[in-house]
């Protein structure tokens, strides 16, 4: 599982950025979410953990496609907890795919940086200030937050992989792992993409960073 940064310029360091424009960078964080009445408190008690530890600008948005477990409820409460500032629900009323996910939850978003990422904690927010910095995130095959490799992660890591092999073939992308949804984007580079995008469901990872590699931008991995 990989971590992608795309932009139209050369990476830069956080420090380097805050230097040229000093605490004006802010981070939205679009979570899409179905049945996660469990993972979620935790997830956002970790994002919330890192952003503050490392003094960055951020907004949490929370896009609940009509869970049956009641994931919106919780979603009200943490933010009554939080604030409305920093967590922004923004629910839909049934699934309609994760593109569509993020397209509604881009919508609503502040910052000026956009960072995706899956709610079900394969992917640890700890990370997420080394991942602004230099764009490189230590993930690993079938890793989770508790350290367990249980059949459903590692079934969606072999479909990954052959995903990824056969658009290697194909697209020839430039960046190993399409299937990934880690990722930290410029906003206004992923509004150019999704523009251009046509797919709605899980297979829109992959376009965006063929579609990405078409217009030229650099993708850091």
């Amino acid at each position: 599982m990989a971590s992608l940064e795309v932009s139209r310029s050369p990476r830069r360091s956080r420090r380097e950025l805050e230097v040229r424009s000093p605490r004006q960078n802010k981070y939205s964080v679009l979570l899409p979410t179905y049945n996660e009445r469990e993972n979620l408190p935790l997830i956002v008690w970790l994002l919330v953990k890192s952003f503050c530890e490392s003094g960055i600008n951020y907004e949490i948005i929370i896009i609940d496609d009509g869970s049956p477990d009641g994931t919106r409820d919780v979603a009200e409460q943490l933010e009554k907890i939080y604030g409305s500032d920093r967590i922004l629900l923004r629910p839909r009323e049934k699934k309609l795919g994760l593109g569509t996910a993020y397209i509604h939850g881009m919508k609503h978003a502040t910052g000026n940086y956009i960072i995706i990422m899956d709610a079900d904690l394969s992917h640890h927010p700890k990370f997420i200030p080394e991942f602004i910095s230099d764009g490189v995130l230590p993930c690993c095959p079938g890793w989770s937050l508790l350290g367990s490799s249980d059949p459903p992660i590692l079934a969606s890591w072999d479909y990954s992989r052959g995903a990824n092999f056969l658009t290697q073939i194909l697209l020839r992308p430039g960046a190993s792992d399409l299937t990934g949804s880690f990722r930290l984007y410029r906003k206004e580079v992923l509004e150019k993409l999704i523009e251009k995008c046509v797919s709605k469901g899980y297979v829109f990872q992959m376009e965006m960073i063929v579609r990405a590699r078409q217009l030229n931008y650099t993708i850091g991995e």
